[in-house]
């Protein structure tokens, strides 16, 4: 199981890289397309993607490798890149994962895959009530109870709100803990999409 989590928060404006920008904005002209094509369809080829947004096919690739990675492409080998189901989603129970651990007996813990930061881009700024331009704090770990693997997790947050997060930090701590902690935050709402793996 897969679950994302998307913190609600005031809006904000950074300056966007070219390059990533490029990706970025690639990334959600994508989704924009296949939004209109049918699961289990292609997508067209990366050359005419490349052509139709006039951007580079590196560019095409490195965006449609992230809409891999979160599950809205399936790229086939030789055959060629898929709309995939789309995910499920629903209202985020404003509960920790560590919590719910603790109280079905089982001890939580997580180990941190990923740290990285990213521009919203269009779909992430409108769940998270932020500018496509604002970079964020993506991270992806593997959530454990009795160091079993119980789910993946992807995580996205404002990176003006949480300055100075390390891979570290995530590792056997819970989320919501750290940013009331240390950061005086407490989570109001969210999202959650959660997919079988």
């Amino acid at each position: 199981m897969r679950q994302e989590g998307y913190t609600t928060c005031p809006a904000l404006r950074t300056s966007a890289g070219s390059a990533m920008g490029k990706q970025e904005e690639t990334r959600d002209r994508v989704l924009d397309l296949i939004e209109g094509i049918d699961v289990g369809h292609a997508i067209p080829s990366e050359r005419q993607l490349a052509t139709d947004f006039a951007v580079s096919r590196l560019t095409v690739r490195a965006a449609l490798d992230e809409l891999v990675r979160d599950g809205y492409l399936d790229r086939r080998h030789g055959s060629g890149t898929y709309v995939t189901e789309p995910k499920i989603a629903q209202p985020l129970t404003l509960t920790s994962f560590s919590d719910d651990m603790r109280r079905r007996g089982m001890v939580p813990g997580s180990r941190t895959l990923e740290l990285t930061s990213t521009l919203a881009g269009a779909r992430l700024a409108h769940r998270l009530g932020v500018s496509p331009e604002a970079r964020l704090i993506r991270v992806k770990r593997l959530r454990l109870a009795d160091s079993k693997p119980m789910a993946m997790e992807v995580l996205h947050v404002p990176e003006s709100l949480v300055r100075g997060l390390t891979r570290a930090d995530f590792d056997n701590h819970s989320f919501y803990e750290l940013l009331r902690e240390r950061y005086g935050i407490t989570i109001a709402s969210g999202t959650q999409s959660i997919e079988p793996t």
